[in-house]
């Protein structure tokens, strides 16, 4: 069995889309919350509680008071033990996380993960220095293999190309890390070649006791999920003093540890759910799947590996169609996010029926609202900012800024789906909404949410979806429709 009932799991993430693809990898009911103050409330047995510090672009200093305030929040509830082996004061801690993985302890302790960006952006080092603190140990591992960025030799490379030579840190201020040891700067840390995590879960295990011993933590290469799971089952191996620290590539792993059984089957005379269409398929919480890796009609299946042979055996997928509640609600897509591929998933929308709204970047960074048409009931519109002229890095924010106003001035409440972690944060922030609730993904890092008054909220890290990923969200949201429609 992979995971006990009453396992919990409290992860700390900097950004909003991040956070909510943690919280739909983990594949436990989930609670994202917007607010670190949050973290004060007990998660419930079997709950994953994840909180957007919403850090990414803090200061070093900012950013790792971030990581403490919220560590500090879980233990002040009194509730849940801190799941670290010795806390600031080098005493032994009560937190028995890991262990309830794998054996038959009833534990109150939670699972520790803090989720970092896989291509190293953001204080990634601050952060995991102060998210270190009271761990006997923090594994890290950044690869995201869905993505095609591995870690080989400690260095990132997206699509073969080393991170710092690739155009990926092209809307930064400051130049990209040159492997993932300078990212983690000042963290004391030892790499752990590929060819170590291939020897298996108990040998890497010990590997990564002998780091620890050295007062260092070990920096993993992966270049596959397999090469994540067995990570994550070895970090299992080592007992309450281990936290995790990785992308959503390590959160799937880790999720693929805490799901083990199979939903029971309807009973005689339950309505089974409606069949869902190919390209409005549902991607279990659980379930990591590669791009070039088409969903099957009916859904694709989990895996849980068994954590003594590496195997792998299904899973049923936890949802078989997108819960839908538009209420007669328009459907409003914002692509905030400067990604080359968002032009072209934009067009493919619109070439499906979306109206198109783009906005100058000049127009968002003023002080006035820019005011938007009213998404009609049943609709979709897609917001996008006119990126011909270039956004400069140092204005990206009042743009970003600029858009999350016009969005929270729009009346009748449209469904959302919202592309960057910024712009998602940004614009949440201004409709005042503080909790979701995750459902699942709809294709990998594409995360459907609800509020608390039911209304759906999609967020994406703006990097990822291949060209028809708006249109698959769309077609999800609406799956009642033929086709996108104004």
């Amino acid at each position: 069995m992979c995971r006990r009932d009453d396992t919990t799991v409290v992860a700390l993430a900097d950004d909003l889309s991040g956070a909510a693809e943690v919280a739909a990898l983990l594949g436990l009911p989930a609670r994202l919350a917007l607010r670190p103050a949050d973290l004060g409330l007990s998660p419930a047995p079997g709950e994953a509680v994840v909180v957007d510090l919403d850090s990414r672009y803090l200061d070093e200093g900012a950013a790792a008071a971030a990581v403490r305030a919220a560590v500090r929040a879980v233990r002040a509830a009194g509730r849940v033990s801190s799941g670290a082996g010795r806390d600031a004061d080098g005493n032994l801690a009560e937190g028995r996380a890991f262990r309830a993985v794998n054996s038959g302890a009833v534990d109150g302790g939670p699972l520790w993960f803090k989720k970092c960006d896989s291509l190293l952006r953001g204080p990634v080092g601050a952060e995991a220095a102060a998210f270190a603190e009271g761990a006997e140990v923090l594994v890290i591992a950044t690869a995201l293999p869905a993505a095609r960025r591995v870690v080989r030799g400690g260095v990132v490379l997206v699509d073969g190309v080393p991170l710092h030579e690739s155009a990926a840190w092209r809307a930064e201020e400051r130049a990209a890390p040159r492997s993932v040891a300078g990212a983690l700067a000042p963290l004391p840390v030892t790499g752990v070649p590929v060819e170590t995590v291939r020897r298996g879960p108990i040998a890497l295990a010990g590997r990564f006791r002998e780091v620890a011993a050295d007062g260092r933590h070990p920096v993993c290469d992966a270049e596959t999920d397999t090469d994540l799971t067995v990570i994550a089952t070895a970090a299992a191996l080592l007992g309450p003093g281990v936290r995790l620290l990785g992308s959503g590539g390590l959160a799937a792993a880790l999720g693929r540890l805490l799901t083990s059984r199979r939903p029971t089957p309807p009973s005689a005379g339950t309505r089974s759910p409606a069949p869902v269409p190919p390209s409005a398929t549902h991607t279990p919480a659980a379930a990591t799947t590669e791009p070039a890796s088409p969903p099957s009609p009916a859904g694709p299946a989990a895996t849980c590996p068994d954590t003594a042979s590496g195997a792998a055996r299904a899973v049923v997928p936890v949802y078989d169609t997108v819960p839908v509640g538009t209420g007669g609600r328009g459907l409003l897509v914002v692509a905030g996010s400067a990604e080359p591929v968002v032009g072209e998933q934009v067009g493919r929308l619109v070439a499906a029926g979306a109206r198109h709204v783009v906005l100058a970047p000049g127009q968002l960074a003023g002080t006035d609202t820019v005011v938007l048409p009213a998404p009609a009931p049943g609709s979709v519109t897609v917001v996008s900012v006119d990126g011909a002229g270039g956004v400069r890095a140092g204005a990206a924010r009042a743009v970003v800024a600029g858009l999350a106003r016009a969005v929270s001035a729009l009346p009748g409440r449209p469904d959302l789906v919202l592309t960057g972690g910024e712009t998602a944060r940004r614009v949440l922030d201004a409709l005042g909404v503080t909790t979701l609730r995750p459902v699942g993904e709809i294709h990998h890092g594409a995360v459907h949410c609800t509020t608390t008054d039911g209304r759906s909220v999609v967020t994406r890290p703006g990097s990822f979806g291949g060209p028809d990923s708006f249109v698959r969200i769309a077609a999800a949201l609406r799956p009642s429709q033929q086709g996108v429609t104004q």
